[in-house]
Parts: C-alpha cells; structure tokens; sequence
C-alpha cells in the first residue's frame, strides 16, 4: 500500500473521466420519454416527474429550516432554492438517502450543508457528519461552505483534512477534544489514514455525504478508500450522493452504499446544458493560441477569467507567458505545494487576480462566483470534463462565456462527442466578437 501521504494527493492525470454513457432518460422515468427540461425524481416512493413551473414560488423558509440557518441563508443573499434544492431539501431533513445529478452551479452543495446543519445536534468531541470529495480545493471550499451557513451555530465546529499537509496537524485537532470537529470534510486518502491508524472515530457519523461521487467510484483506487472508511461508520445513517455527471455504469455503484434512495436527475441524460452560458469553439493550429488568447483577453470584456490547459508544465508556461505581457494571472495545479494551492485559490476567489491558468484539479466543483468567461486554451479529452470546465461561468442560470480551441483532429472528435453527447451544436466565434452585454451579468 501506498504511504499515508501518497494516498491523497490525486494529480491531474488521475482525474480523467471515464467516457460516461449517454443517459437513457426513458430507464430513469420508468419507460415514459422526458422532455427538454424534465426533473426526474424516483425512489422511496412511486417515481414521479416534474418541471420547472412553480420552483421559484418556494422559499428557503417553507422548509422550516433551523432559524440560525435562515438567518445565514439571507446573509448570503438567497432567497429561492434552485430546482434540485427544491427537489432534495426536504427529503434530505427526512433522512432520505440521496443520489442526485444536477449541472453545474445550481446549488448542491447547499443540498447537503443545508440539510447536516439543519439535522446536527452536535456534542463536543463527536464527529457527527463526514464529507467527502475527490480534490483538496473542493474539500477547502466544501469547509468554507460549512462556516458560510452555520456563522450562527457557534457551537458547531468544522474540520478539513487532505493530503500535501503534515498529518501531526491533522492528530493534534482530533485527539483534542475541545477542537474535535462534529463536521469533518476531507479527502478518501488522509481520512482513510487517520481512520485506519485509529486517530478518526466515526463511530458517531449520522450522515455519510460523497460529493462529486462519480470521480471517487469509478477509480478503483479512491473507490477502495470510500468503501473502507464507509465500513467504519455505523450500519444507521443518512447516505448523499452528488455530482453533475452520473453515468448507468456508476449508479448502481452508488446505490450499493445506500438504502431505496431518492433519486433526482436534474436535466437529465444529454440535457445537461448550461442555460445563460454562450458556447463557441475556434479552429487555429496549435502555434496560433498564443495570439489569440491575448487578442481575446484584451478585446472581451469580463469580471474574472479561467483558461484550462491540459498538464501542469503548460499552466506554468501559459500564467509565465501572461504575466510577461501584463496580464494579472495566477496558475492552480497539482505541480504547486498544497499551502500554495489554498493560497492561489483564496487569492482568486477574493477577486485579487482575474485570471485563472488551471488544469482538471479545477475543474470540478470549484464555485468562484465572479467567472464569466471560461476558455479551453488545450481541449479535455471527454464531453463530461467539457462540462465541469464550462460549468464555472454561468453559475447558477447566470450568464457567461466559454470558448474553446480546437487546433488537431483529436480536438475536432472531443469536439463532435460534445455536439453529440448534449445535443448542442457548438458555433464557430463570431469574427466580429461578441456583444459584451449578452453575457455580462
């Protein structure tokens, strides 16, 4: 086996996608054909089919959520769930187990944040609820998320561990029990460490939470860190799924985990478009992306930008490049030391760089809410990664921007399997460039 601080540290090459099946939307909706727009929910009772009429009419406080978390929710200025909060909340306060699929920024998160608050009668040295995601940014954000809603819950205490940080650090807050956390948020590998060398007990976990679920079940290796810290968790407790791509092969993967589970699929199958979000490709070689990068950067207007690349030696060169031309650039990947990773990140999300050189590690999850403009300066290898790319502008029905380069014939097929794959055809950029207020919030 591999090291304690081997086990976490997953690269960038470790997060490929495998290839997801196109959903087939008449299994999921018990033979019936879905239209463009359908939420699907089946599970723990007859399967039932809605749409999006009459989400908004609803209000965080019809869910007679705790008043410390409104009062957190209305800080933050929501005031409607999205509709796979509508859809899960509620069941989630019942301690329905949950598997859901919804596109990007529509607010999952909130799902299980919302609902382990709400349910949390925390008891100082007892972790209560464990969360786990595939990436040490997603399960930094997840942390802060938490401390986001429960700033009126002072009694509630949060804790983050992943791998790239000494794990004495990790011991000395678990074997205190005034800084035990009730809420622990972390990755497969290090808390699978802390478990198996008996510093984490989970003896007490209520609610079992896997974020991005389908990256951690269907490489082995992660899978194997799941099973065994699920194995270490009490037979009763509440089991959440999420991700914004679930394939027919991963789902009864995840339901392995759970008990008769509700099952929501927002968008379902090829559906998962990002309405708001304006997509186009340009077709240049591969010498010509330098120039038209800096052409776009000084032309289109945007509060933050991020530009995916596909190896951690081109983010250096690229965010080298930019920097060089006077472009306010900072590159996020696995090359960088974890302290450092948190450190450019906070420093992106704070909205004190605009632009963001990045590879997969961020493309999954990450919620930074002023990314208007994505650009796929390297194209990824799946339509799924395509996807959570794109999925950082245009948060949560906001409008955005995202444009790709397609300069070799690999390119040109991730290209036709995106068409294919969401059933959108993908424009080529308009010569005269693009109205700023189309996409400008």
């Amino acid at each position: 086996m591999a090291t304690e601080e081997d086990l976490i540290d997953y690269s960038d090459e470790e997060l490929q996608t495998t290839e997801a099946a196109p959903a087939a939307a008449d299994t999921a909706n018990g033979g019936a054909a879905t239209k463009k727009g359908d939420l699907i929910v089946s599970g723990g009772r007859p399967d039932k089919k809605g749409s999006y009429v009459g989400i908004h009419s609803t209000g965080f406080r019809d869910f007679l959520l705790k008043t410390e978390l409104l009062r957190a929710i209305t800080d933050c200025g929501f005031e409607h769930p999205s509709e796979v909060q509508q859809a899960c909340i509620p069941q989630g306060l019942l301690h329905s187990d949950l598997l859901c699929q919804a596109k990007s920024g529509l607010g999952k998160t909130a799902v299980f944040v919302l609902t382990t608050l709400h349910s949390l009668d925390p008891v100082e040295g007892e972790v209560q609820v464990l969360v786990m995601c595939h990436t040490r940014e997603l399960a930094y954000q997840i942390k802060n998320e938490y401390a986001r809603f429960s700033k009126y819950l002072p009694q509630v205490k949060t804790a983050v561990f992943y791998g790239g940080t000494p794990m004495q650090k990790d011991i000395d807050v678990l074997s205190n029990k005034e800084t035990r956390p009730n809420i622990v948020v972390g990755t497969p590998g290090r808390l699978n460490a802390l478990v198996r060398d008996k510093k984490l007990s989970l003896r007490n976990v209520k609610a079992f939470v896997l974020d991005e679920c389908d990256k951690m079940l269907d490489q082995i290796d992660m899978r194997r860190d799941v099973q065994e810290i699920f194995r270490n968790t009490p037979s009763e407790k509440q089991v959440m799924m999420f991700s914004a791509t679930l394939s027919q092969e991963v789902r009864p993967i995840c339901k392995k985990f759970m008990r008769n589970p509700l099952e929501v699929y927002v968008d379902e199958g090829t559906k998962l478009t990002l309405h708001g979000l304006q997509q186009y490709y340009i077709k240049l070689s591969e010498q010509e992306k330098n120039r038209k990068l800096s052409d776009l950067l000084d032309n289109l207007e945007f509060n933050q930008v991020i530009i995916f690349v596909k190896s951690t030696l081109r983010a250096n060169e690229l965010d080298k490049l930019l920097r060089e031309c006077n472009f306010p650039s900072i590159a996020v990947h696995s090359g960088v030391s974890q302290e450092e990773r948190i450190k450019r990140y906070k420093e992106f999300k704070e909205f004190n760089k605009r632009i963001c050189v990045a590879t997969d590690v961020f493309g999954r999850g990450i919620d930074v809410e002023r990314i208007n403009l994505a650009i796929n300066y390297d194209l990824p290898g799946d339509a799924d990664s395509y996807l959570h790319r794109v999925g950082r502008a245009g948060r949560f029905g906001t409008k955005g921007l995202s444009i790709s380069f397609v300069s070799n014939e690999d390119d040109e097929k991730v290209l036709k399997e995106i068409e294919k794959r969401f059933e959108v055809a993908l424009p080529e950029y308009p010569e005269g460039g693009v109205d700023a207020s189309t996409y400008m919030a």
